[in-house]
């Protein structure tokens, strides 16, 4: 019996290094809920696949950075387009900016429901997000162009409340609020972020 018992104990040791060295569990999506003026979303946040982006993310829902922040422009119709919120370069609430991870690096895409880092240049992104509604792979990272050709950073896709995003696209713009590209496209009433909170 002692014989069994100690090639059981030699067998199991011999199998450590291998066992060891299995692949450990890619962490899950981490669910968030933005509670806003116009209704809950739910967004799932890709810590594994876009992990520089979706902490950085985390960072301003834990420190409550988003709470009372606005969805303030809204691009295209309810079905393809895309709305924008977030921090809006408030120093009280902006944290540092962080380094691009383009959609060629993450697999992620813009596509229906995806979350995506708003950014000047690559690297200048901080605390203001965009929620695609359709397929728009032109946001995606296309290093064969010229160009700033790095696209923008996808980290999340909303799980519930696509509806809520949809309206808050199609709602009525400002004919003279925003500058450059953006003006008409800034909402008439910016649509408050009341919190922005982790779900078990």
């Amino acid at each position: 019996m002692i014989g069994k018992l100690v090639l059981f104990l030699v067998a199991f040791v011999g199998l450590a290094p291998a066992i060891a060295q299995l692949p450990a569990t890619p962490p899950a999506d981490v669910r968030v809920a933005l509670d806003t003026e116009a209704g809950p979303i739910v967004v799932a946040v890709h810590v594994a696949k876009a992990p520089v982006t979706a902490a950085n993310f985390l960072r301003y829902v834990d420190q409550k950075r988003l709470d009372g922040t606005l969805f303030y422009r809204g691009v295209g119709t309810a079905d393809y387009g895309f709305v924008q919120g977030g921090a809006q370069n408030d120093p009280k609430r902006v944290l540092p900016p962080i380094r691009h991870e383009p959609t060629t690096e993450t697999g992620l895409t813009h596509d229906d429901g995806a979350l995506s880092m708003a950014r000047y240049a690559p690297g200048s992104a901080t605390g203001d997000f965009f929620i695609v509604l359709g397929k728009m792979p032109g946001m995606d990272a296309h290093p064969e162009a010229s160009g700033d050709n790095q696209g923008f950073a996808v980290f999340a896709h909303v799980v519930e409340g696509l509806d809520v995003v949809k309206a808050i696209v199609a709602a009525p713009k400002s004919p003279t609020a925003g500058e450059g590209v953006m003006k008409g496209q800034m909402l008439e009433r910016p649509v408050k972020i009341v919190t922005a909170r982790r779900l078990p």
